[in-house]
Order: structure tokens, then C-alpha cells, then sequence
């Protein structure tokens, strides 16, 4: 490649785009252009282009600070005719050698001779010429640009016309100072950019990036996303620091939605009548973040703050008008908020049951109301197996209520809040703080990083609906399909996934659905899900958890893949609620000298009993103790018989770590064995007792992990020991 670099700066113009959908457009454009220039050479591993991406409501931008002029030249060797049909007798060129010569633009003579797999063929040297990097960007700007996948996208030149999510509007596309020259639609490409709406000037020159950032900046446009989240926080705390003890209440969230809703964001105090703070908490902060994108404000002990912040895309508000206006609103919201929070307590969550029969849960699944049934009786069950029945008749109550805020006016307006407004009217009717607990967190956690329900009561609550929205839509044919997972099944799942390692149970992924599936067979004799189908369940369910919790432990959690799939493989013969445990100890013990090894001859177990049963040797009867002959066989018998008591208390106290220390500690039994005694012999009854202690083994020490699935450095090939 040249070593001449030049700038490249790429800006969409368009109308506001949605907050939420430019981080993800801002990565797709940042894969195409990059895959684009890897394809045509312009970027390697050796030499790689980076690009710095940016983003405000109005503008997606790609720069990268250095890009070669040119594409560099490719050498190919061409092959052509084979060489005994390339040239007759006399050695002179055929029609074929002519016709290729022609071809590669030069003479029969110049041509080269290659010895291939299939004999001597005529070959050219072909030099392709670089093209102008100008001329590549030309096509690769807009097949990038309208190769991002937003979710939605939409028409603004006819139906003839190009497809993005906001209609573009401009298109600044320069290479080392000079315009790229291209379009989108009717867009031509220029140096031209724009200043924020209301405070900028509509069309400022462009030369390069450095000039382009300041020039934004003198009219209203901050670039970079982290200086106008900086910006944010210092005013704020500009804003609160004359306030008396007054903090942001943090959010994130929040906190990203509105870098991304402003250009020039600055925030604005106001204040609402401290009468409101007799509403829960939880209402007050929804109606200002979720409707108003308002921050809370709280006092110094953490109690809510008659404040709010609000971020306006605007200089100054220099009359205080902006100010009244959103204050106005929000009085509004709460006034709303608090009608409803009245209105709903004439009735109980007890009589809201009735009302959940006109609120449908799935077409073929029944309503709501025959959903909180289920739940109620699979919470239940659940408790029983679990050994919490001084907690039944709380749990079975909760479950039944836990959906009676659907048709509470306050959730119909505030969805986000359902769970937790049930939890706020429990309470306040005099239910139990377990049951009203319960209730408001049934619904966690609804994200990786959502925390899980706080008491075992919540948990168990969260468990039952989440097994019974699986059960029934698997049972329903409504499995996840690809990207296609219209009900949120993968999110129920690993949501489960999460409660079973916060709060171990002892029963298996087979046990809870199982139970599940006894629980909808009932309502199924009753009329209530006649096309829902058990024999469908679990051949589907089944793997599908396991992937869920493949994904936890390995993609998010870290964890490596060989270890993951150890524990997994074993914690299905195990029953095992939760591997997690298990994962952990694994990977400490990985560490330690007798781990890797053990793993090597547990392979080399599996697979002598593998061929011995592949070629009849081997049909796994009991071990007779009398045929062991004295020495490394009957001191591994021994040794196991210790070490296995040793293991099962440690597992009965979920101590994994110190079982699989144990079971580590067989290393040096297992490889004098391996050294000393031949264990396909040709006497049937030793060998197959021989087998069978080997069986043994495998099977009494791989409830924690399967150590074949570790991956070691070098693995044993079995042998006739």
C-alpha cells in the first residue's frame, strides 16, 4: 500500500433519529465501511483502518484519520490451456496458446509453464493496477449506508426510492479535503454540514475533521456523545449545589437516552408540590423518567426530593419559561397519577381476580385468570418440593394476585410499573410483606443486569409463571424460531436461569417442568388449554434451557466452553438444580496439579469402555469384590470406596470444591492402576469386573463434571490397558 494516508469523514444527515436505535445503526455502518475496505484491499490485519464513530440526534458520523490514496496492485497467476494441446508437435503455439495469450495481452512466447496435481499447464502473470481509493468509497458509501439494519425504515422519495430510518437530508462525504462524489436518492454528496436547529446556521464548509468538530461546536452541536454526558453532569451539579444536600438520583439509562436526544443538552431544575411525595416512590420516579425523561432528585438521606432535572436541546433558559412549561406537564402526569393510585383501591387485588377473565393472557392458552390459577398451584407445588411449606399458603396467595394489577388503571397507563403497583396495593390493603414483596418482584429480573427477586417467596412466584409461560407456549408450537421470538421466551428462560443460581433448589430442570407439565395436564382435563400439546414439551424445552444456560455461563458469565459443557453434561445425570456452583468449583480445581491429569485418564476410561461395548466385551453387571487381585486394583477399589462417601458428604453440603479435591486426589491410584494392570484380559471375569470397577468410577465421580469434555494439552489414546 502507498504510504501516503489522507483523511476520510463521513456525516448522514437526517431527521431526529430514535434514541435507542443509533448506537446500533452507529456499529452497523462501522462493520460495513470496515468489511467494505477489507474487501478492497484498502485495510488488513497487517495494516488495519480504524474508524471513530459518533452520533447525535440529527447526524451518524464515520472518520477515519488515515486511509491510503490507492488501492494497491494484485499480482495473479492466470492459468490457461493445458500445455500439450497449448503447442503441436513442432513446438509451435496452437490456437488455444494464441487464444489465451490474446487474452492476458501478450505473445504464445512470453507465456510461463506450471507443473499442477493434473500436469503441465500454460500460465500468465497478470498485474492488476490499484484503483483510486475516491473511485471505491464512491460505491462503498452508499451500499454501507443503506446496508444498515435498523429494525424499521421507511420511504421519504416514493416507493422507487431509497429505504432508512429517518429520511436523509444531507450527505458530507470527504477523501483528503475533496468530496466524494456520490447520493442517496436525490442527496447529492458535499462539504456541507449543518448547525443545530434553532442555534445554528443551516449550512456550514467543511475541510476537515478537526475544522468540522469545531465548527459544529460553534453552533450548538457537541460531536462526541461523552462530552454532552459531561456536560449533563457537571450542570446538574451545578444545578443541585446550591440546593442544601440535594443529589441526582442516577439512572443510567436515562442518563444515555437523553445524550442521544439533544445536540446541545442543557439541563433545567424545576420543582412540584411536595403534597405529591404522599405517592409511592416508584410512581413518582416512573412518570418522571419513563414519561417525562425528568431526573429524581433526592435529599441527603436518599428520600425523594420535590425536584426533578429536565434536559433541554437549547443554550439558555433565560425567561424560565421552559421551566414552568415542564413543571405544568409534570403537575398534569401526577395529578393523573394520583386519580388513578385513588381510584384503584376501591377494589382489592381479591376482586380483581374476576376482572383478569376479560384480559387475555395467549389465544390458545386462556386468560390471564386461568394463567394466575396455574400459577397458583404450581408456586404451590414448587414450595412443597422445596421444603418451604411454612411459606405455602403466602407463596400459593401471591401467585394468584401477582397479575390482578393488569387491570388497575394505574398499570394501563404506566405498563412499566406492573408487579411493582400490585406489591405497593398489596400493601396497602394489609397483605403480609411477604405476599406484597412477592407480588412486586415477580417480574425480576427482566434484564442480565436486573437484580433477582429479593425473598425465596418472590423467587418461587417468578418461577411458576415464568415455567408456566414456557410450558404453555413450547406446548403450543410457539418455540423461538432464529431472531423470531415474538413472546420473549429466551429472556423468561435465562431470567429463570438467574433465580436457579441465586436461590438453588433441590430438585432438577426435569423436576420443576415436569411439575409444570402436571399442572397444565390438569387444566387441560378442565377445557382450559385443549390445543396445548405435552408430548411436544420437553423434547423442545429441554435443549433450549440448556442453550439458555450455555449462553449464561459461557458467554456471559465467562466461564471457558470445555468446563461449561463438563458441568452440564454432568448435571444432568446428577438432577442438579443449578450448575453454577459446580462451574465455579471446576474452575478452581482446574488449577491445582492432579486436576488435568484425572481428566486425561477419565477420558481414557470412557473410552475403553466405549470400544469394550462396541465389540460385546462389556455388558455392566456388579462388581465382585473377590475377583480383585491384591495390589493397585484393590487399592483403587478401596481408595474409591473412601473417597466416595468423602465426595457425597461434600456434595450434600454443596461443597463442590473439596468433593472434586477429593475426587482429584484418585489421580495417583488411577494411574498406578493404569501402569500395573491390564485390564483387557482374556479371562471374561476379570475383565469384565475390571471393566466394571472402571465404570464405576466414571459414573459415582462425574456428578459435578464430566471430565472427558475437558480439553487437556495432551489427551491419552486408549490402549488394551
Amino acid at each position: 500500500m502507498e504510504s501516503k494516508q489522507k483523511e476520510f469523514l463521513l456525516e448522514i444527515g437526517t431527521e431526529e433519529i430514535p434514541d435507542w436505535m443509533i448506537e446500533p445503526g452507529l456499529a452497523s455502518l462501522k462493520r460495513l465501511l470496515e468489511e467494505g475496505l477489507q474487501r478492497a484491499r484498502l485495510s488488513s490485519a497487517e495494516q488495519p483502518v480504524s474508524f471513530q464513530m459518533h452520533a447525535t440526534p440529527r447526524r451518524l458520523v464515520a472518520f477515519c484519520p488515515g486511509l491510503v490514496s490507492r488501492q494497491p496492485d494484485s499480482v495473479e497467476m492466470v492459468q490457461g490451456p493445458p500445455k500439450r494441446i497449448a503447442f503441436d508437435s513442432q513446438g509451435k503455439p496452437t490456437p488455444a496458446a494464441i487464444k489465451f495469450a490474446a487474452k492476458m495481452e501478450t505473445t504464445p512466447e512470453k507465456l510461463q509453464t506450471v507443473t499442477t496435481p493434473k500436469g503441465e499447464y500454460l500460465a500468465c502473470r497478470k498485474k492488476d493496477r490499484g484503483r483510486p481509493t475516491q473511485e471505491i468509497l464512491r460505491e462503498l458509501v452508499p451500499q454501507a449506508i443503506l446496508g444498515i439494519p435498523f429494525p424499521r425504515s421507511m420511504y421519504w422519495e416514493g416507493k422507487a426510492g431509497p429505504r432508512f430510518i429517518r429520511p436523509i437530508r444531507s450527505l458530507l462525504v470527504l477523501f483528503g479535503g475533496r468530496v466524494v462524489p456520490c447520493r442517496i436518492g436525490a442527496v447529492q454528496a458535499g462539504a456541507w454540514t449543518f448547525g443545530h436547529r434553532q442555534l445554528g446556521k443551516p449550512r456550514l464548509r467543511v475541510r476537515d475533521f478537526a475544522g468540522y468538530v469545531e465548527t459544529l461546536r460553534r453552533n450548538y452541536v457537541l460531536l462526541d456523545a461523552g462530552e454532552r454526558r459531561a456536560k449533563i453532569l457537571k450542570e446538574i451539579q451545578g444545578l443541585l449545589a446550591s440546593e442544601g444536600g440535594l443529589r441526582l438520583k442516577e439512572n443510567e439509562e436515562l442518563l444515555n437516552t437523553l445524550v442521544y436526544l439533544a445536540e446541545y443538552p442543557t439541563p433545567v431544575a424545576g420543582q412540584f408540590d411536595p403534597s405529591y411525595l404522599s405517592l409511592p416512590e416508584e410512581v413518582l420516579v416512573t412518570v418522571m423518567r419513563g414519561h417525562q425523561k425528568y431526573f429524581s432528585v433526592e435529599q441527603e438521606g436518599g428520600a425523594l426530593a420535590p425536584r426533578f432535572v429536565a434536559v433541554m436541546n437549547l443554550e439558555k433558559d433565560r425567561s424560565g419559561a421552559i421551566r414552568h412549561g415542564h413543571e405544568r406537564v409534570l403537575r398534569a402526569r401526577f395529578n393523573d397519577a394520583r386519580f388513578f393510585w385513588e381510584t384503584d383501591g376501591k377494589l382489592s387485588l381479591e376482586q380483581r381476580l374476576e376482572m383478569l377473565k376479560q384480559v387475555t393472557f395467549q389465544s390458545r392458552l386462556g386468560s390471564y385468570f386461568e394463567k394466575a390459577k396455574r400459577m397458583e398451584s404450581l408456586a404451590g407445588e414448587l414450595a412443597r418440593k422445596n421444603g418451604s411449606t411454612p411459606l405455602l399458603a403466602e407463596v400459593q396467595t401471591a401467585a394468584r394476585l401477582a397479575k390482578c394489577d393488569l387491570t388497575t388503571e394505574l398499570v394501563k397507563e404506566f405498563t412499566e410499573l406492573q408487579g411493582v403497583v400490585g406489591g405497593l396495593y398489596a400493601e396497602r390493603e394489609g397483605k403480609s410483606k411477604e405476599i406484597a414483596t412477592a407480588i412486586y418482584d415477580h417480574y425480576k429480573p427482566q434484564s442480565m443486569e436486573d437484580a433477582v427477586p429479593r425473598t425465596l417467596a418472590g423467587a418461587l412466584v417468578s418461577l411458576a409463571d415464568r415455567l408456566d409461560t414456557l410450558v404453555g407456549c413450547f406446548g403450543v408450537g410457539l418455540a423461538p424460531t432464529g431472531s423470531k421470538d415474538p413472546f420473549a421466551l429466551r429472556r423468561t428462560a435465562q431470567g429463570m436461569i438467574r433465580i436457579s443460581i441465586d436461590y438453588p433448589l433441590p430438585l432438577s430442570w426435569r423436576d420443576v417442568v415436569d411439575t409444570t407439565l402436571q399442572v397444565y395436564q390438569e387444566a387441560q382435563q378442565q377445557g382450559q388449554v385443549p390445543s396445548w400439546n405435552k408430548e411436544i414439551v420437553w423434547p423442545e424445552l429441554g435443549p433450549f434451557i440448556d442453550d439458555r444456560y450455555r449462553y449464561y455461563l459461557r458467554d456471559v458469565s465467562g466461564y471457558p466452553y470445555d468446563e461449561v459443557n463438563a458441568v452440564l453434561a454432568a448435571a444432568g445425570r446428577s438432577k442438579r438444580w443449578a450448575p453454577f456452583k459446580m462451574l465455579e468449583a471446576v474452575h478452581r480445581i482446574r488449577q491445582t496439579a492432579n486436576f488435568e491429569p484425572l481428566a486425561v485418564a477419565f477420558k481414557r476410561i470412557k473410552n475403553i469402555l466405549q470400544q469394550a461395548e462396541q465389540k460385546g466385551l462389556f455388558s455392566r453387571r456388579n462388581l465382585e469384590e473377590r475377583l480383585l487381585e491384591p495390589g493397585p486394583e484393590t487399592e483403587l477399589y478401596h481408595l474409591y470406596r473412601a473417597t466416595a462417601q468423602r465426595v457425597a458428604d461434600h456434595k450434600q453440603s454443596g461443597d463442590f470444591f473439596s468433593a472434586l479435591e477429593a475426587i482429584a486426589s484418585l489421580r495417583p491410584a488411577v494411574d498406578h492402576f493404569f501402569d500395573k494392570v491390564l485390564v483387557m484380559v482374556p479371562d471374561a471375569d476379570l475383565r469384565e469386573n475390571r471393566l466394571t470397577l472402571l465404570a464405576t468410577l466414571l459414573s459415582e465421580f462425574s456428578t459435578i463434571a464430566d471430565f472427558s469434555e475437558i480439553v487437556t494439552a495432551e489427551p491419552k489414546k486408549a490402549g488394551s490397558h
